[in-house]
């Protein structure tokens, strides 16, 4: 073989072993202590850029996307750990590796309180966060809305819902486990109204007749990928991850095949 051609192909070895995830490094021991990748996803009817929803199939969304083409980089499969909220995936960062609940990454609403128990990589959605209001009801707008003796539920231990206390000064905030819950509250006017982002209000207004979505917004959440804190090899990976997903298509196709070919990808 020519000297050249032997230090080309040299060459061509060693740039495909510098662009590989430093594996050996130990970043499959961080990102995967149990041999899988296990991905933290929150269970909803509609699905949407956080939400995942469940299929006969198993389980749909873009965070189970973005999860099973993860795992295929790094070589490990995935498993999904189902939550019925953001709150109860926060709960779970802090414990063990091994213990029943605790996850690899995830991807959910991100704020300072959340900051404090994981770090979190880019952000990839930006939503606003309203309220839809029960069937027959007369309010119209914040100012109605946040009336003495008004219930207003959000899920528990949530963005949203530290947003709503922050934001209603007279009406009650009760938090909730479960969108279902919600949803059955609302419908039967056992509630007044329900904070939560917009594209999943709308969705929801579609399935009660008679609801409405407020047109104001009271916060803009933001959604990242994040990673249980002490794991800063995962922190990189997962960073370079998205930065790429969003160049290269990938993200856009999550968002595609569920459903959400009209939602921008919005960042920072």
């Amino acid at each position: 073989m020519p000297t050249s051609v032997h230090s080309a192909l040299v060459g061509l070895v060693l740039a495909a072993a510098l662009a590989m995830p430093a594996l050996a490094d130990g970043l499959k021991d961080e990102i995967a202590p149990t041999g899988k990748l296990r991905v933290a996803i929150a269970i909803s009817p509609a699905g949407g850029a956080f939400w995942s929803t469940k299929t006969e199939a198993g389980y749909a969304g873009v965070p189970v996307d973005l999860g099973k083409e993860m795992a295929a980089q790094l070589g490990v499969p995935v498993d999904y750990v189902v939550h019925q909220n953001s709150g109860q995936i926060t709960d779970a960062a802090g414990k063990g590796t091994l213990e029943k609940g605790a996850w690899d990454v995830a991807w959910l609403p991100k704020d300072p309180e959340r900051e404090a128990k994981m770090m979190f990589g880019p952000i990839y959605e930006v939503a606003d966060a309203t309220y839809i209001v029960k069937p027959g009801s007369s309010v119209t707008n914040f100012a109605t809305l946040d009336q003495a003796g008004i219930k207003v539920a959000a899920v528990n231990a949530t963005t949203t819902m530290r947003g709503a206390i922050a934001h209603l000064k007279n009406a009650k905030v009760t938090g909730y486990q479960t969108y279902d819950e919600i949803f059955g509250l609302l419908k039967s006017g056992e509630i007044d109204a329900f904070a939560l982002s917009r594209d999943q209000l709308n969705k929801m207004a579609q399935r009660i007749p008679g609801t409405k979505v407020l047109d104001e917004t009271f916060k803009k959440t933001v959604t990242a990928v994040a990673v249980p804190l002490g794991h800063p090899q995962a922190l990189t990976f997962v960073t370079k991850f998205m930065t790429e997903a969003v160049t290269n298509g990938t993200l856009r196709k999550a968002y595609d095949d569920n459903g959400l070919k009209d939602t921008p990808i919005r960042t920072e």
